[in-house]
């Protein structure tokens, strides 16, 4: 079973391997950088359309994000 906080984690490492500062990717799909941090530390999860762009800005495939990749 995939829980919540094994998608936190994903989101979590995926935007600290992408080299960008939370401003950055905050700016880049039209958050705060303050709610970036809140998916780094696991505070909230993104809405769907939001958790779609951050995998594009972050080049990472969703089905890795939601734990769904084989």
């Amino acid at each position: 079973m995939i829980t919540t906080e094994q998608i936190q984690k994903k989101i979590a490492e995926a935007i600290k391997q992408s080299g960008l500062t939370q401003t950055e990717i905050g700016k880049k799909i039209g958050i705060s950088q303050q709610t970036v941090s809140h998916y780094i530390k696991g505070d909230k999860l993104p809405a769907l359309d939001t958790l779609a762009n951050l995998c594009v800005t972050l080049d990472v495939d969703p089905s890795e994000i939601l734990c769904t990749k084989k």
